[in-house]
């Protein structure tokens, strides 16, 4: 695996005050710029930037079936060590998160067993927290 670099993802929320809010407080993220239309957030060693843009008049619901699991296209997130997961997904039901899928261990005593969770930001966009007992399974087939 080549050595990584942060990533860089901009994305579109409809009240830049509550998702402030929602990535600072709720999910810990470390503030660094912003304007009143956007803000860079520290989101687990990457860069994401919130930009305001008003909500569309038509929602873009989708999913695809995963094991057993309806899971929300698009959507985006990072993959976790197994404790800082664990941490994470307590620490969003004592927050009393809203999960679109709870928090479990999904391929259970298969290749690429993973612990994932996901759940929506206040604009409805999508995140998956996963984390694997094997990072050598992160792209195992």
């Amino acid at each position: 695996m080549n050595k990584l670099m942060p990533f860089h993802l901009a994305i579109p929320v409809n009240d830049v005050a509550t998702c402030r809010k929602f990535y600072g407080e709720v999910l810990g993220c470390v503030e660094g710029r912003s304007s009143t239309h956007w803000v860079d957030f520290d989101f687990y060693g990457h860069q994401l930037v919130i930009h305001y843009k008003p909500s569309p008049e038509v929602e873009n619901d989708f999913s695809n079936a995963v094991d057993g699991h309806e899971v929300p296209i698009p959507h985006f997130g990072v993959v976790l060590a197994w404790e800082d997961w664990e941490k994470l997904a307590n620490s969003l039901k004592a927050k009393s998160v809203q999960f679109v899928i709870e928090p479990y261990v999904r391929f259970k005593g298969e290749v690429g067993e993973q612990a994932t969770m996901f759940f929506m930001d206040p604009s409805g966009n999508a995140l998956e927290f996963k984390a694997f007992k094997d990072m050598n399974q992160l792209f195992a087939k």
